[in-house]
């Protein structure tokens, strides 16, 4: 596929916002990383009890719910005061929580930290998004500039994959914190590394000139949540938010537990080779990721209808999750790691759908609220939400092992959030001219 021609200025645009949604990633990816052995250290809980999987939950549903809260207030801000601005902060926001969680020394701490972190990622998701649209007014280079930039999304979780692995393999090099070495406060402490270049730049670059010249000229009001339920809008919102929350629910309620699996597959190594494997696997799960985003990038130019467009990773979800949760999690490491590639490819790209397709159903000034509407609240709190369901059904589900009741739990859980969204799809509205809405 040819990429689009672009100036210099473009180029460079291109490259702050590819980097910035790489770390956005990264520091949300830290936590099916981290979490096992953050609790075993702050907490002293056995793993599979009903206190250590309540823990769990909590720390993946309470940041994504705050995320949610305060994500739907950036997309406020983002049309009240401009992408740009917005965009620098949320990203000072997220880099400095994820250093300061790195020395938690209990799990409140950490709970409050991950909650600023996700506050951050999520503000600065919507900004971005809206951002990148309107700096590219063009149809098919706009497609094209947040296909590819959002296919980055997946470097930072392969990034984050490699710092976790690095610091089991090579954490005692490192300064003692709290006199150990503990990989899972290296990693976390690294969340600060790509906020320093991200803060340097962005503010040098230009405002949305869309956005800008309505400011100026006062035609921008006060924008107001109620008005993206308007009649016009109201299918949108709530079929978008609806379908959003099914694909963070996959990926909350299903793939994001993998890391917690995969030990039962290696339970002879020793706990330092079962974090590394859990890394591997990781890895191979954001590969899936990256070549999905990818997928999505060449297909988003190709294939006029949005809906045909989100339903092959959708029907591709439903059939290839009951496959590696029901069976692979439990039975064979190698099946698992060409299952979960697949099943982070039909996820992720998901993620970049949402991207292209929703600023092109909102008006300027109601962008960002609309965005933010879908992506925070259906995403981040509705679907993250699965997260807590599958932690809960895992103490209730038959199974010889932990591993095998997790296992489980994902699938049921995972599988009906694809079930529940392809059917959802059937009411999902068309955008109609190419251009963005004004």
């Amino acid at each position: 596929m040819k990429l689009p021609t672009l100036t210099r200025t473009q180029w460079l645009i291109c490259f702050v916002a590819a980097l910035g949604f790489a770390f956005d990633i990264y520091e949300l990816l830290m936590l099916p990383l981290i979490v096992r052995p953050a609790l075993l250290e702050l907490a002293d809980v056995r793993p599979g009890t009903p206190e250590f999987n309540f823990w769990i939950g909590l720390l993946f549903f309470v940041p994504a719910v705050f995320g949610g809260v305060f994500g739907l207030l950036g997309g406020w801000l983002t049309d009240r005061l401009g992408r740009r601005s917005v965009l620098v902060w949320s990203i000072l926001l997220y880099g400095f929580s994820a250093f300061a969680a790195g020395f938690a020394t209990n799990l409140v701490q950490l709970l409050i930290f991950r909650c600023t972190t996700f506050i951050g990622v999520a503000v600065e998701f919507v900004a971005a998004i809206a951002w990148l649209a309107e700096l590219f007014p063009e149809p098919k280079k706009r497609e094209a500039v947040i296909g590819w930039t959002q296919a980055f999304s997946s470097i930072g979780g392969l990034l984050v994959t490699g710092a976790y692995f690095l610091a089991n393999a090579y954490g005692d090099l490192l300064p003692e914190i709290y006199g150990a070495h503990a990989a899972w406060r290296y990693t976390l402490i690294s969340g600060l590394i790509p906020a320093i270049p991200l803060m340097i730049i962005r503010p040098f670059l230009p405002e949305s000139p869309m956005w800008a010249s309505k400011k100026a000229a006062g035609e921008l009001q006060r924008p107001r949540v109620r008005e993206i339920f308007r009649p016009e809008l109201m299918r949108t919102t709530v079929v978008t938010t609806i379908i959003m929350a099914c694909s963070y629910g996959a990926a909350f309620g299903a793939i994001q537990h993998v890391p917690r699996i995969v030990p039962g597959l290696v339970a002879d190594l020793d706990r330092g080779l079962q974090e590394q494997t859990v890394a591997l696997v990781q890895g191979v799960q954001e590969v899936g990721g990256v070549l999905g985003r990818v997928l999505l990038a060449v297909l988003v130019v190709i294939l006029a209808a949005r809906r045909n467009l989100l339903r092959v990773f959708q029907v591709g979800g439903l059939i290839v999750f009951p496959l590696v949760f029901f069976y692979a999690a439990t039975s064979d490491l190698r099946m698992l790691q060409v299952g979960i590639l697949l099943a982070g490819l039909f996820t992720v790209a998901q993620f970049s759908f949402w991207g292209n397709y929703l600023p092109r159903v909102y008006p300027t000034r109601l962008r960002g609220t609309g965005e933010s509407f879908a992506a925070n609240i259906g995403g981040r709190m509705l679907g993250t939400f699965a997260a807590m369901v599958t932690t809960t059904l895992a103490s209730y589900v038959p199974g010889d092992t932990e591993f095998a009741k997790l296992a489980l739990a994902a699938g049921v859980v995972g599988t009906a959030a694809y079930a529940i969204g392809l059917v959802a799809s059937f009411w999902l509205p068309e955008p109609g001219e190419a251009q963005l809405p004004e």
